[in-house]
This record gives C-alpha cells, sequence and structure tokens, in this order.
C-alpha cells in the first residue's frame, strides 16, 4: 500500500511539473511586434540571429519561442529603437550574460582556447601527415 501511494504521489508530483513550469505573464511588448522604422528592424534581427537563446542553447533569440527568448528580443529592439547601435547592444548582452550568449564571441582571455583550438589542431593535423609521408620515403 505505501509503495502505491509514493508511486501516485510521483506521477502527480511529475504530471504537475510542466504545468507549473508555464508562466502566465503576457510576453514582453517588443517580443513578437517589429520596430516601425524598417532600417533598425533590420539591425534588430540580424542580431537576433546571432545572439544565442540562454534556455533553448541551440537555437537563436530569434527562432526561439522561450519566454527568455522573447524577453532578450524585446530588450534588444528596445535598445535599437533608443538609438543604440547593434555593436553596442551585443556588448551589453556579452557584459551581462558572458561570451557564450553570443555565436561569435569576442577574442579575450576567456575564449582565447576557443579561438586557438582550430589552428592548433590543424597545425598538429599537418604535422603528424608530413611525419607519415617522411616515414614512408
Amino acid at each position: 500500500m505505501r509503495f502505491l501511494a509514493a508511486l501516485l504521489l510521483l506521477v502527480a508530483t511529475l504530471g504537475s511539473t510542466p504545468a507549473a513550469a508555464q508562466s502566465d505573464r503576457p510576453p514582453a511588448p517588443y517580443a513578437y511586434t517589429q520596430l516601425s522604422d524598417p532600417k533598425k528592424e533590420a539591425d534588430a534581427t540580424a542580431l537576433m540571429a546571432e545572439l544565442r537563446c540562454l534556455v533553448c542553447q541551440g537555437q537563436s533569440i530569434h527562432d526561439s519561442d522561450a519566454e527568455m527568448a522573447g524577453d532578450m528580443r524585446h530588450l534588444v529592439r528596445t535598445r535599437i529603437e533608443a538609438g543604440e547601435s547593434p555593436e553596442q547592444v551585443r556588448t551589453f548582452l556579452i557584459d551581462r550574460y558572458g561570451s557564450w550568449v553570443s555565436y561569435q564571441p569576442r577574442l579575450d582571455r576567456a575564449t582565447f582556447v576557443l579561438w586557438l583550438a582550430p589552428l592548433l589542431l590543424l597545425l598538429g593535423g599537418g604535422f603528424l601527415v608530413f611525419r607519415r609521408m617522411k616515414v614512408r620515403r
């Protein structure tokens, strides 16, 4: 009987988790509304395609339907509407969330290995191929 009660409690808890995860907040005003100026909207859209959704992690904030992505789209559009350049907005978001938020992280101490690793792997592979060809001769 205890096992059945524990099982029912587990099922009830797991069944209610997705419902509890949904927010009842309305989306941010600019999350799904475009800017009236086509040039500013184009800048905002291009920037949103280069920023990673912090919830989905595999999608840009432009493509994601997560609430956090909507808030970030709102933030991007609001700042661009206020006259900031896309680079200023990108810098603000990187300072706020870290280099990981950008699909094109800037070069600094934290991302140095990320930028250097492909070059080192290419040089290492070239060295191995060169040694292999030298041994065969």
